[in-house]
């Protein structure tokens, strides 16, 4: 992958028409907020532009999605935004895994698949990335796009709680709040504001922990079973991977979410002690040092003795 500069990001951006821009599968508020806000800034340029996602967005990000128009073409250029590696497209996407021209990302483990790309792994969200090169295209950010980029800056930060979370990510949160992000509403939204089934669905992970390497790795488990019983959506099990990580002593949180194609998606999240992209990386996922993903086919019980095993070998070595 050739390495551009945000300059040239915004050049190839202003350069290109009819855009798709990709999110990763099961889609969190970085993605969205990647996705929509350039999204929305180039259709402000009258370009054809649409963010494309294997997934459907839950529907607590209508504040972003209901500002796009929705629009009607086929691609001639594809960029990527917040995706680590191609295997997280999922398979409505995978058609386009070897045609991504442009890449966008933070993760410090981009696997270089697309033709010129821009990874800077010191932003603590990719809206830090897409925020000045929407400026740097001569676009304005108004309320609209203030608030995707306060999205991906305050859900990949934990409410800025998390060690990714720099001068910048402040410092840029608060310049969107100036542009008009609605903050308040956005963090009760995220981090305050629960659906019964939502509580159902987190009681039923945490009755599911377990413990290993004395208690130094914590895992739970969310089955289809489960989803189901609660009647939760896949968007009422945002956060629940950051639980296991707030117990004391806990050093590895694993939460193990079960999808529709027989396996189960791992999160995994950690101190900062314990480099958790590594340990994802074993399974080709990857991500940050605190904060990982990747997916293991198997039952409840071989995926959750796969990760747990290279855990395992994290915390004792």
């Amino acid at each position: 992958m050739k390495t551009l500069t945000r300059n040239e990001i915004a050049a190839r951006l202003l350069e290109n028409d009819r855009i798709f821009v990709l999110m990763h599968k099961s889609p969190d508020g970085d993605a969205i907020g990647c996705a929509y806000g350039l999204c929305i800034a180039l259709q402000r340029l009258g370009k054809c532009a649409m963010p494309v996602c294997s997934d459907d967005i839950p529907p607590k990000y209508e504040y972003i999605t209901s500002k796009l128009s929705v629009q009607s073409f086929e691609p001639s250029y594809i960029v990527s935004v917040d995706l680590a590696a191609t295997q997280l497209l999922g398979d409505k996407l995978e058609q386009y895994a070897d045609k991504i021209d442009l890449c966008i990302d933070h993760h410090g483990s981009n696997t270089g698949y697309a033709k010129e790309g821009y990874v800077d792994a010191a932003s603590g969200a990719c809206t830090q990335i897409i925020a000045p090169v929407i400026e740097l295209m001569g676009i304005k950010i108004d309320k609209d796009i203030a608030n995707a980029i306060f999205t991906g800056i305050t859900t990949d930060t934990g409410c800025f709680k998390y060690s990714n979370a720099s001068a910048v990510s402040y410092r840029m949160a608060a310049d969107m709040i100036d542009k008009g992000a609605d903050s308040t509403y956005i963090n009760r939204l995220m981090f305050d504001t629960k659906s019964r089934q939502r509580l159902d669905i987190e009681r039923m992970a945490l009755e599911s922990m377990e413990f290993f390497a004395d208690d130094k790795i914590a895992v739970v488990a969310i089955t289809n079973e489960m989803m189901e019983r609660s009647g939760a959506e896949d968007g009422d099990t945002d956060g629940i991977a950051g639980i296991p990580r707030q117990i004391e002593g806990v050093q590895i949180g694993l939460t193990l979410k079960e999808k529709e194609n027989g396996g189960f998606k791992v999160s995994a999240r950690s101190t900062g002690d314990v480099n958790v992209s590594d340990i994802c990386a074993v399974f080709g996922g990857g991500g940050h040092r605190a904060a990982a993903g990747c997916f293991i086919h198997g039952s409840l019980e071989e995926v959750k003795q796969k990760i747990v095993n290279e855990a395992v070998k994290a915390v004792t070595e």
